[in-house]
């Protein structure tokens, strides 16, 4: 019997891209981003009211991406105006930019976290993946100087047969190096990553992966997150003992884990265990020129801010209401009693079927739900 009561649509996080220009060429980027500069980026007045239209009815997590948004000449403007309105203002950023000079600059903006991605343990294998010698010395690099400037930063990694066998090592060198957080991204193949659709791990590789980072976590003194792999949150549930009625109506409680995780870092929405797919639930992404989608990954046109007001997008999406509807979610995705703590990726959904309600199609689970 599928589930037929609607997702809450309280929005608590924004990926904002607010430039598409980029000064590496990611094999993996979804948005294949070069130098540009690319047409139809939002001005700052245009930014700065996007903020005030966010901070009307809601208090989400913005996430500044690109790109590369340390190219964009107004982003201490744009963070820092954010912040007073109360905005929980963080970056994505390759890190190769970042100098004594721009770490303070990010701290002084009241960016409260920067995320900085490193996909292979090593120089060899990082640039090879970014396409650029030396990014890996630069990430690092800018990293350094983030922690002389006592900036809190987190380390993403996108997981690719490439790297696979070098997760644990990458995951060490976060701990090594003082990251508050490792997050693990599960390559999606869009953008210019369908270029490495041969590099996408098997579904039996994304389950032993998940179990793997389920059982590091237990130990670990930082805080672990797995996005963009929604299965993670149907092997929590699993190896908590299970899924009751009640809380498959809510997210799972926060993952408190390791020394350094106190009551106070427990609430913060950084730390927060929330869903597997958020996409048009409790998070959406907003493109350099003002388009809003369900994820980065899902390039699909729910409203544009230029024309529509943000919060009408947000509750009137045709799209969006979709996706908080499981009733209508398709295939085994449909009929299976972890559907509000998954969901599934609704954008491999949708790269391999062309239907963003279809099941994950990277899932090796088999529903126990009984039908009427």
């Amino acid at each position: 019997m599928k589930d037929s009561r609607p997702l809450p649509a309280t929005l608590r996080m924004v990926a904002w891209e607010v430039t598409r220009s980029c000064n590496l060429a990611c094999a993996h980027c979804r948005a294949s981003s070069v130098c540009g500069p690319y047409a139809g980026e939002l001005d700052t007045a245009a930014c700065l009211h996007l903020l005030d239209e966010i901070a009307a009815f809601s208090s989400p997590v913005i996430i500044l991406t690109g790109g590369e948004p340390l190219l964009r000449p107004d982003i201490w403007e744009i963070a820092a105006y954010g912040d007073r309105k109360g905005l929980r203002m963080v970056m994505a950023t390759n890190g190769t930019l970042v100098t004594e000079d721009i770490a303070k600059k990010i701290l002084a903006a009241g960016i409260r976290r920067v995320s900085v991605s490193i996909d292979g343990p090593d120089a060899e294998s990082h640039d090879r993946f970014r396409r650029v010698t030396g990014a890996f010395a630069g990430a690092l690099a800018g990293i350094e100087a983030m922690q002389r400037a006592g900036m809190e930063f987190q380390i993403n990694t996108t997981i690719t047969r490439d790297n696979l066998d070098h997760i644990k090592e990458i995951h060490d060198l976060a701990l090594k190096i003082g990251a508050a957080a490792h997050h693990i991204f599960l390559l999606v193949p869009t953008g210019r990553a369908r270029e490495l659709a041969e590099q996408e791990i098997s579904a039996e590789q994304y389950e032993r992966t998940l179990e793997w980072f389920y059982e590091r976590s237990l130990a670990c003194p930082i805080q672990l997150k797995a996005t963009c792999a929604p299965h993670y949150y149907r092997i929590f549930h699993q190896r908590r003992g299970g899924l009751n009625r009640e809380a498959a109506g809510k997210p799972p409680p926060h993952q408190i884990t390791g020394k350094a995780m106190t009551a106070a870092v427990a609430d913060d929405p950084l730390h927060a265990m929330t869903r597997g797919c958020l996409g048009g639930i409790s998070f959406c992404f907003i493109s350099h020129t003002g388009q809003v989608q369900p994820c980065g990954y899902l390039e699909l046109d729910c409203g544009q801010i230029k024309k529509t007001g943000f919060q009408d997008i947000w509750n009137q999406s045709p799209i969006f209401q979709d996706l908080r509807n499981l009733s209508l979610y398709k295939g085994k995705c449909g009929e299976c009693e972890f559907i509000r703590v998954c969901g599934g990726c609704r954008a491999r959904a949708y790269e391999k079927t062309g239907d963003y309600l279809a099941e994950e199609p990277y899932c090796l689970y088999q529903p126990q739900r009984k039908p009427k």
